[in-house]
C-alpha cells in the first residue's frame, strides 16, 4: 500500500496554488534583494491563497465538510501552514518499508557505533585524535540528532580541532532502550552514560563544549555546571536558559496521557520541529535523515516521550540560570569559564531577549554573538557563520 507523508489540507488542485521556492539552501531573506536558489527537483512547496480558498469553498456549497486528511497535523506549525511539501510523484515514495530501504544509509557522515557500558552510541568524529588545537564535544537537543553539526564539525576539524558529536541515548542512531529496562531517561542517567562515553572515547580534559537545544540539550548544560574542571570554554547555541524560556508545544503535548503516546509516533515530528523554529524549509535529503529514526521504529518516539515526562523544566532552567550567574548561592562553584552565546535571531521558539537576559546575569564571562538569517538551529541554518564564531572564540 503506498502512502505519502505530506498532503494538502485544503484539498485544492495545483491550479489554485502558487508555487514558491523556499529551501534552506538559499539562506537569503527577501529583504536583502538577493536571488534565491532553485528548489530541489523532487519537491515542490505550495502556498495556498486564502481568498482562493474561500472562493473554492463557495463554489461547492453542497459539501458540508472537506475530505478527511489523516495528515492534517502537518499544518499545525507556522512553517508547514505556509509551505506544504509534496513529492512530484506520490507513488515514487512507495510504502514505509520501501522508504526506509531508500534512505537507511543516509545521514551517517563521519559516524560509527561505539559500545559504552550497556549501550551503543552513534558518534560522529572528525579531525585527528590528538588535534593540535584541542577537542570539541558537540551536544544536540531534542528531538533532533548530531547530524545537525556535520558541516560545522568538518570545517572546525580543518582548523586543527578534534570534533566529536554523539547522538544521545534514545535519539538519532544510538540505542533506544525501553524505559524500565536499564535506562529511565532521567537527567542523572544521561549524565552517567555521557561520562562513560567520554572515558571510552579517550577524551582528555579540559575540552571545548558546544550545546544546543531543548531537554537533552539542557542536560548538557547541567552536566557542564557539575563538571566545570573538565571544560575550557563553553559555546551555547539557541537553548532555553532562563525560567521565562517558552516550552514548545511538542513537549507539552508529550506530557498529556494518551495524547502523548499518539504524538510521539509522528514520523515527521523532528523535521517539523526544526522547520517550525527556522525561517527555512528543510531540503528533502536533510528531512529524510531527521525522519529516519522515527520512521524505522517506535523506539525513538517512546524514548522522547519518556524523557519529556521525566524532566522538570522549571527546576532544570532554574539550575541553568542560577548556575551561570555571577552572583548565586545555588551552586557551590561559581562559574567563571568563558561562555559564548551563538544566537540565531530568527528563532521562533526562543527570542533574542532571552539571550540578552542570560548574558546580563554574568556579563564579564558571557559574550553574545548574534547570527542573522538563522533560527533555532543555527548550525543547520547557517553553519558557516557558526564556524566563524567558534573559530574566533576557541
Amino acid at each position: 500500500m503506498a502512502w505519502t507523508l505530506f498532503s494538502s489540507p485544503l484539498n485544492l488542485p495545483l491550479s489554485h496554488s502558487a508555487i514558491i521556492a523556499k529551501t534552506s539552501s538559499d539562506r537569503l531573506r527577501s529583504s536583502t534583494g538577493r536571488s534565491r536558489a532553485t528548489p530541489p527537483p523532487t519537491r515542490r512547496t505550495i502556498r495556498v491563497n486564502a481568498a482562493e480558498q474561500d472562493q473554492a469553498e463557495g463554489n461547492d456549497k453542497d459539501k458540508d465538510t472537506q475530505a478527511f486528511n489523516p495528515f492534517g497535523f502537518v499544518t499545525d506549525n507556522p512553517s508547514s501552514r505556509s509551505a506544504i511539501q509534496l513529492p512530484e510523484s506520490p507513488a515514487e515514495d512507495g510504502n514505509v518499508g520501501q522508504m526506509i530501504y531508500r534512505i537507511e544509509d543516509k545521514g551517517r557522515e563521519y559516524g560509527s557505533s561505539i559500545k559504552s557500558g550497556k549501550f551503543r552510541w552513534f558518534v560522529r568524529e572528525t579531525g585527528l585524535a590528538k588535534g593540535r588545537r584541542g577537542t570539541i564535544i558537540f551536544l544536540h537537543g531534542a528531538p533532533t540528532q548530531s547530524y545537525s553539526y556535520r558541516v560545522v564539525m568538518s570545517q572546525m576539524s580543518d582548523f586543527g580541532f578534534r570534533c566529536i558529536a554523539p547522538d544521545w541515548i534514545g535519539f538519532g542512531f544510538s540505542d533506544k532502550p525501553q524505559p524500565g529496562y536499564g535506562f529511565d531517561y532521567t537527567e542523572k542517567e544521561f549524565h552517567e552514560e555521557f561520562d562513560r562515553l567520554l572515558d571510552v572515547l579517550g577524551v582528555e580534559s579540559p575540552f571545548f563544549l558546544v550545546v544546543q537545544g531543548f531537554l537533552v540539550g539542557s542536560y548538557g548544560l547541567t552536566w557542564a555546571l557539575k563538571n566545570p574542571s573538565k571544560i575550557t570554554k563553553l559555546a551555547i547555541l539557541n537553548s532555553p536558559l532562563t525560567v521565562s524560556s517558552p516550552i514548545p508545544g511538542l513537549f507539552l503535548k508529550l506530557r498529556i496521557p494518551l495524547f502523548g503516546e499518539f504524538t510521539c509516533q509522528n514520523a515527521i515530528m523532528a523535521e517539523r520541529f526544526i522547520e517550525a523554529g527556522s525561517p527555512y524549509v528543510l531540503k528533502l535529503e536533510k528531512a529524510e535523515v531527521y525522519r529516519l529514526p522515527y520512521l524505522a521504529s517506535g523506539g525513538p518516539g517512546f524514548a522522547l516521550l519518556e524523557a519529556a515526562r521525566k524532566i522538570n523544566f522549571t527546576d532544570t532552567l532554574s539550575q541553568i540560570a542560577a548556575g551561570f550567574a555571577s552572583e548565586s548561592g545555588f551552586w557551590a562553584y561559581r562559574w567563571d569559564k568563558p561562555v559564548l552565546l551563538v544566537w540565531g535571531i530568527s528563532d521562533k521558539y526562543l527570542p533574542q531577549s532571552l539571550a540578552e537576559e542570560f548574558q546580563k546575569g554574568n556579563p564579564n564571562t558571557i559574550k553574545l554573538k548574534l547570527i542573522e538569517g538563522a533560527g533555532h538551529m543555527p548550525q543547520e541554518d547557517w553553519p558557516e557563520k557558526v564556524t566563524d564564531a567558534l573559530k574566533v572564540f576557541f
